[in-house]
């Protein structure tokens, strides 16, 4: 004899306790993901079965397993159920409703304004139609202009100080290079042209090659007269 308990059959109990309540996410294990895939999908398919027939509709359903082998179902024909399902919505996308008609024109003008705000604020920002603007918006506009060209020097500064590190890093490397060939070839590294400027051996003044002749003719070509200016 089978007891109950609230009006509820024993065996409905403890159905309702084991089974619990299935969280809606991911399930993590593959094996565990298949079996209950495979149960599912089956399910699905009887249940659009069983729509087709107790209602008499026109069902067509599609699924994709996850590597990507498809299951259908169709209680007539796939293909014309997928073009009976074109037709539909394209027609739906031509024939707009009136409130649909209403909205869009709306947007369409609120669209337009904002064109032309757009299209007079550049005009202003080049120095054009100045001519009806009043000392406020003039204001607003060369704080707009001076913010702008802050912002592009602050931009142009920084491009150069990482163009800068960039060639400077390139040089690093090339030096370790140069050094490394100049050890491997036997050779002294090349060093900057600053460092050789540096290095050069400065001339000797006192040397006897440094002393200098300078003549000075005086008068025409013909009877000019040479005069010897002695060095210091």
């Amino acid at each position: 004899m089978n007891t109950s308990f609230l009006g509820f059959p024993s065996s409905s109990l403890e159905l309702r306790m084991v089974r619990g309540k299935t969280q809606m996410r991911r399930i993590e294990n593959a094996t565990s993901r298949q079996v209950t895939f495979s149960k599912r999908r089956n399910g699905l398919l009887k249940k659009a079965f069983e729509l087709s027939v107790l209602c008499d509709v026109e069902v067509a359903l599609i699924i994709f397993s996850p590597r990507g082998k498809p299951y259908e179902f169709a209680s007539s024909s796939m293909q014309e159920t997928i073009e009976r399902y074109r037709r539909h919505t394209k027609e739906n996308r031509t024939k707009p409703t009136a409130e649909n008609k209403e909205l869009l024109k709306i947007e369409a003008e609120n669209m337009m304004k904002k064109i032309e705000l757009l299209e007079a604020s550049r005009r202003k920002l080049l120095g054009e139609g100045l001519g009806s603007c009043t000392l406020e918006e003039l204001r607003q506009t060369e704080q707009q202009l001076e913010s702008s060209l802050t912002s592009i020097r602050a931009r142009k500064a920084k491009v150069f100080r990482d163009q800068i590190q960039q060639l400077k890093e390139k040089e690093k490397v090339l030096a370790a290079e140069n050094a490394k060939l100049c050890e491997k070839c036997g050779m002294l590294p090349w060093k900057g042209s600053k460092e050789q400027g540096e290095s050069e051996v400065p001339i000797d003044e006192s040397s006897p090659s440094s002393d200098v002749e300078t003549e000075l003719f005086i008068g025409l070509p013909d009877g000019r007269t040479k005069r010897i200016v002695q060095p210091n």
